[in-house]
């Protein structure tokens, strides 16, 4: 089996706002990411503390989303700062992994 040095990304953000469909479309267009993966929360609070929660009675359209993705070591850095840049201080998380193949 082989394995590669990847770095794994993810991005905290809520549903409103035009964030999400902004981060994807860097992520596509502009980055070149491989792939990523987008999250739905059914509940969760960040730093306004302010739940957001999903109900049948409230089809809620603020939910937290996460964005998860792996790519390259240099990839990934080159785009940090940016990624900071749609979801604000704190918001973003990045950890060295292996990604393994045939």
């Amino acid at each position: 089996m082989n394995t590669q040095d990847v770095q794994m990304v993810r991005v905290y953000l809520a549903e409103r706002g035009g964030q999400l469909e902004a981060l994807l479309d860097f992520l596509h267009d502009e980055a070149g990411i491989r792939g990523w993966t987008v999250y739905r929360g059914i509940s969760g609070y960040g730093s306004s503390g302010r739940v957001r929660t999903a109900s049948l009675v409230d089809l809620s359209l603020d939910l937290p989303v996460t964005v998860e993705f792996f790519d390259t070591p240099p990839r990934v850095e080159a785009i940090l700062e940016r990624l900071v840049a749609f979801a604000g201080d704190g918001h973003v998380v990045s950890w060295p992994a292996r990604a393994a193949s045939r």
